[in-house]
Formats: C-alpha cells, sequence, structure tokens
C-alpha cells in the first residue's frame, strides 16, 4: 500500500487547486524516507506487512491453541468455558422457547457446567437484548465447534467489510486483520467484531443512506451502552431521518423478538438488567482489572463506587460535549465520525477488551479523510499495543489507547481548521 504514509500539509504551505482536489481525492501523498543507502524507505508498505504477519500469526497461535485443547474445545472434546458458549446456550433456550430463562444466572451457570461436562466457579451472565437471539438462536442448530468458527469469521468478516468501505482502502481490512482486539474477540468469542461492524455501518449510511443507517443504529442497541450518545449527535447534527428510522426500527426489532421469542424474555431482560450492572460495576464480580473505562481503573486502584461513578461521569460528559462540539463545527464528516466511535467508549461505564474493535472505526475514518502519516501510524501502532497488553498486563490499559485515538482525532481537527484559515494560492 504506497499510499498509506502521507505527511500532512503545514499551515501556510500553500498548494494550487487542482492539487489539493487530487490530494483530497487520493486521501494523500506519499512521502517516503530516505534508508542509510539513499534508497527510498515506504513507512507505509513496511506497517502493512508487518500487519499482516501479524495477522497471520493470530492464525497460527489459534491453530496452535485448538491442537493443545486451549480454545474452542478441551481434551475430552467438550466446549471450554468461554464467552462463546453462553452465547450458543442462550441460542438453545430461545430455540425452545425459553428465552426467558438465559437472563436467569442459576439456569445459565447449569446448562454451562452441564455442557463443559464439569463444574466451575464464577458466572458467564447472559446480558444482551432479546434482539441478540435472531443472531445466536441459528448458531445453536449446529454444533458447538462450528458454531464458533462461523460466529468468529462472520464477525470479522462484517467487521472487515466495514472497515473496507469506510477506509476505502485495503487498509481497513488490515485494521481489521491486525489489531489486537480481533485476537481478543478470537480467543473468547465474544461479540466487538459485531459492535465495531453495526456502528461503522451505521455511520457509514449516516450522510446518504439515512434509514438504512437508523437501521445500523436500532441493531445496534443489542448492546445498548454503546447507542448514548448517537440521538443526541443526530439531533446536534440535523439527521431527522436517521432518528426517526432507528426508533421505528428499534421498536420494530424489538416487537419482532418478543412475537418470536416470547415477551417474558424481554420483561427477564429489564428485570436483571440492573442487578447485572450491579454485580459487573459494583461488585466487580469479573474483576474490576477488566473494565477498561475511568471507572474500573478508580475502583481497582480501591477507590469506592461513589469516586468511581464521579471520575466516570465527568469524563463522560466531557466525551459528549467534545462530541456535539466537533458535530456543530464544520470539519469533514469523517472526523466527525471518527470523534464519534471514540466518544462511545468514554461515554459508557461498561467497557471491556473485546469492544476495542470499536477503536478500529474511528481510525478507518481518520484514513477516510486522509492517509496516515508518520506520527499517526506510530500512534496508532501504540493504542494497538495498549490493547494487546492487556493479554499480559490484565489492568484498564485500554484508556491509553482511546486517549491516543483521541489525541489523533484532535490534531487532525486543529490541522483541517488551519487549513481552512490559510488561503490557497493559486500557482501559474
Amino acid at each position: 500500500m504506497s499510499d498509506l504514509v502521507h505527511s500532512a500539509r503545514l499551515p501556510g504551505e500553500s498548494l494550487d487547486l487542482a492539487k489539493l482536489a487530487t490530494l483530497e481525492q487520493r486521501g494523500g501523498a506519499t512521502h517516503p524516507t530516505q534508508t542509510a543507502s539513499g534508497a527510498p524507505l515506504d513507512f507505509g508498505k513496511v506497517m502493512s506487512m508487518l500487519a499482516c504477519a501479524m495477522a497471520l500469526a493470530y492464525v497460527a497461535y489459534l491453530g496452535i491453541m485448538y491442537r493443545s485443547h486451549d480454545w474452542i474445545l478441551d481434551v475430552h472434546g467438550r466446549p471450554s468455558i468461554t464467552d462463546f458458549l453462553v452465547f450458543w446456550l442462550a441460542g438453545k433456550t430461545a430455540l425452545h422457547g425459553a428465552g426467558a430463562a438465559a437472563y436467569d444466572p442459576a439456569i445459565q451457570h447449569a446448562m454451562q457446567s452441564a455442557a463443559a461436562g464439569h463444574p466451575f466457579t464464577g458466572q458467564l451472565p447472559w446480558r444482551y437484548s432479546p434482539i441478540f437471539f435472531f443472531i445466536v438462536a441459528p448458531l445453536a442448530v449446529v454444533p458447538y465447534l462450528p458454531a464458533f468458527i462461523i460466529w468468529v469469521s462472520g464477525s470479522l468478516a462484517a467487521l472487515g467489510t466495514a472497515l473496507w468501505r469506510i477506509a476505502r482502502s485495503p487498509a481497513g481490512m488490515l485494521l481489521a486483520w491486525s489489531t489486537p482486539a480481533v485476537f481478543i474477540n478470537s480467543i473468547c468469542g465474544q461479540n466487538g467484531p459485531l459492535t465495531a461492524a453495526l456502528l461503522g455501518g451505521a455511520l457509514l449510511c449516516l450522510e446518504k443512506r439515512p434509514v438504512l443507517s437508523g437501521i445500523f443504529m436500532a441493531l445496534l442497541t443489542y448492546k445498548p451502552q454503546f447507542g448514548i450518545l448517537l440521538p443526541a449527535v443526530l439531533i446536534v447534527g440535523g439527521h431527522w431521518r436517521a432518528l426517526i428510522a432507528a426508533t421505528l426500527a428499534c421498536v420494530a426489532v424489538t416487537l419482532a423478538s418478543c412475537l418470536v421469542f416470547g415477551f417474558d424474555s424481554l420483561r427477564a431482560f429489564l428485570h436483571f438488567l440492573p442487578i447485572t450492572s450491579n454485580t459487573l460495576l459494583i461488585h466487580g464480580e469479573n474483576g474490576f482489572n477488566k473494565i477498561q473505562t475511568l471507572y474500573g481503573l478508580m475502583r481497582w486502584l480501591h477507590f469506592g463506587n461513589a469516586a468511581g461513578w464521579i471520575a466516570q461521569s465527568i469524563v463522560g460528559t466531557a466525551a459528549a460535549a467534545a462530541c456535539l462540539w466537533l458535530w456543530k463545527r464544520d470539519v469533514p464528516y469523517s472526523l466527525k465520525a471518527a470523534g464519534l466511535a471514540s466518544a462511545v467508549l468514554l461515554a459508557t461505564p461498561h467497557l471491556f477488551p473485546y469492544d476495542f474493535a470499536v477503536l478500529m472505526v474511528s481510525f478507518a475514518f481518520l484514513y477516510r479523510h486522509r492517509a496516515f502519516d508518520n506520527l499517526e501510524i506510530v500512534g496508532i501502532t501504540v493504542a494497538n499495543f495498549c490493547i494487546g497488553a492487556f493479554l499480559f498486563f490484565p489492568t484498564p490499559i485500554g484508556l491509553v489507547a482511546i486517549a491516543v485515538t483521541v489525541a489523533l482525532i484532535t490534531r487532525r481537527v486543529f490541522q483541517a481548521d488551519a487549513q481552512r484559515k490559510t488561503p490557497v494560492i493559486a500557482c501559474a
């Protein structure tokens, strides 16, 4: 990818109108650096090769884990205790007309122990909206191993397609393949890629296909915490068709889930929602070190629940205000979308490492605006390193990745302001 690296135009640097239009159309120009021998070194190509190598390394390592019975199935051929087991079993309860039972922690734990063939400590609760049954119920029709593979490969394909369409370049697919967030999701079979694909699709379609964008937003309510900022942003941006479509689609898909899987499933979801929140946040049943928010960081540092909520409220309010400010400004839409994709991660107190697939949507929109320059490639590398570091240092280190991304977006916004204020002098 020879256009992966782009040096930003400095304030005061003049470009003629034709060249400026060409740069905007192509997403930027490359400026390869010189090696010691004088040969050009395309930093973008080097990073692309490293990204492909990372993706291949993930596949190879997952294969090794599977052969050693550390991934998907244990040594006895039974499902390993992992997050996808929750999805698969919840799908089975829905198929048998007992969707409400999926929300009962005691019933879920008994089913998980039976499927694994042994008891285990801890809880793997089902905490999603009933509309997610439309995804997991078909997966429960097939045996566990193919269901796991279909789920991981299908959600990854959806994410890769969304990022490719956003970035308008194979760079989007490389982001999907190489980020440690995808590797984390592949290990446990989580839904981060699906969440990112839906949010990315919603933002991609918002300007030209608002109804389809609203449908994507409605489907995103299977994890409601990621839609906190969307209504306010749609109102500020004047995207009324998308807002109406999202509202109607949300009602329609929720009603459909009730008709198919029973109204008891919706009542059970609403009943267990605050219980699940208290279990995860107040009591930290899964460990505060896994919660990648300021709330999680405060609790991990042994501050109380009140202090955690105060800190989270401050950063959430600041993220919302900054996002609304950005969407009211005269800046390229791609920067607004990148900012929103990052802001939703700051606004929610409930964020886990597998959710950082959403951060790749921000990077894809940054690339859509223009190709990455060297500093941005370093920043993206650091962000992904922090995400992957969780596997070795399970702490709320993901906050650093969000901070780096916000810094890159802010830099782009100020650069756009500087370019808009600098007069363009046509060359003879």
